[in-house]
């Protein structure tokens, strides 16, 4: 047995789930107090998602509330993203902000919100000394995908088209208030949305169990979030109306959130932000095309940890206790996937000095079990770029 180590645990979100939760939205903002609200969506999301439209009509069609909307474009957020949403968020003098959408949405309203306490852009928050307020307004996070956990951390990812870097800020403060987890919302997703989310999902509950940061408390939610993920992420991208599959990955992806938030990410971060920096392609997309490569490293180093994500993925045991059983399965899952290879978004081997550099500046790789060398971030690049096809 090995001593446990201290810790401190402290999250705070009010979460409501299960079908039709979303529909409880007018009692939450009642009882927080609120008559002005400030909502943010995804653009274009009655077209789409039937559910979030008659969650719109209905918040808009009390009398007694004065809804500002706010469509946040599509793609990942970006300063100017955070930016617009700040300065109209100020104009309209709402008392709480509700974030109806996917990840980027709510990480976009976390960082308006603050930015619009603080009388500031987002450039110039960064460019300051980090501070953080109790926040003035409440934040109600909806999410209508079933990955990055968003509704329940305190991090929010930026992204900045002029340096090419996304950068991330995580504070308690940042989260929201209450979040309404309902998978109803989540099912118009078409299954390539529904990978992309629910691989980065996947990944987080993992990531937050093999930490080196990781407590008792996030890994008994990792581990549970793995087994409710597994079988369920595939099922709900070949069947989208499959109920149970989008369910648990509703309730997986929200108890990953709470994962990676009580331990953190680690380098399948690094790695796909810095992807994500210099193609532009979606978060989830990124995480999963170096995901296998970067479990490969860390199974070296933590197996006995790996083991146990293996069992939590219901793999039978082979005699190995390495960890490659979970390494092998999220191999298998990704396949089942369809999921792309690293070339075919147009990353070549002239982009892995460049990426290696930026994936070792970010925070998310600092917190792997073990610090990682400039040669092993090369080393897992070029086997994802050397990858042709799942399949194989």
């Amino acid at each position: 047995m090995h001593a446990i180590e201290s810790f401190n645990n402290h999250l705070p979100v009010k979460v409501r789930f299960g079908e039709g939760i979303s529909t409880a939205l007018p009692v939450v903002v009642d009882e927080l107090g609120a008559s002005k609200v400030f909502l943010m969506v995804d653009a274009g999301i009655e077209k789409f998602n039937p559910a979030a439209k008659a969650l719109i009509d209905r918040l808009v069609s009390i009398s007694h509330l004065t809804v500002t909307i706010f469509e946040k474009p599509a793609g990942e957020p970006t300063v100017e993203m955070v930016d617009d949403a700040t300065a109209a968020f100020k104009n309209s003098n709402s008392e709480v902000v509700v974030a109806l959408g996917g990840g980027s949405v709510i990480d976009t309203a976390k960082a308006a919100r603050l930015c619009a306490q603080l009388n500031c852009t987002f450039r110039e928050f960064q460019a300051q000394t980090p501070n953080y307020p109790v926040p003035t307004a409440a934040l109600i996070a909806i999410p209508t995908s079933a990955g990055t956990g968003s509704e329940v951390s305190g991090g929010s990812v930026i992204s900045d088209p002029i340096s090419g870097i996304k950068a991330g800020i995580a504070n308690a403060n940042l989260r929201a208030q209450v979040a309404l987890v309902d998978p109803v919302l989540t099912y118009s997703m078409p299954p390539t949305m529904t990978a992309n989310t629910g691989i980065d999902a996947l990944a987080q509950a993992i990531a937050g169990i093999i930490a080196k940061c990781s407590t008792p408390i996030g890994d008994a939610i990792g581990y549970e979030a793995v087994r409710m993920m597994s079988g369920a992420l595939v099922a709900a991208y070949k069947n989208g109306d499959d109920k149970a599959a989008r369910a648990a990955m509703s309730a997986g992806s929200m108890m990953a959130g709470l994962t990676m938030n009580i331990s953190d990410c680690t380098a399948e971060h690094s790695l796909g932000q810095a992807i994500g920096g210099l193609k532009h392609v979606p978060h989830g997309l990124t995480i999963g095309l170096v995901l296998v490569e970067t479990l490969t490293r860390e199974a070296k180093v933590v197996p006995e940890k790996m083991e146990r994500v293996a069992d939590a993925m219901g793999v039978a045991p082979d005699g190995t206790r390495n960890g490659s059983r979970a390494v092998q399965a999220v191999r298998k899952i990704l396949a089942d996937l369809d999921f792309p290879v690293l070339s075919s978004i147009g990353v070549t081997a002239g982009d892995i000095e460049l990426l290696s550099d930026n994936a070792l500046a970010d925070y998310f790789i600092t917190q792997s079990p073990r610090p990682w060398t400039k040669p092993e971030v090369v080393e897992a690049f070029t086997a994802a770029l050397n990858l042709e096809s799942r399949s194989a």
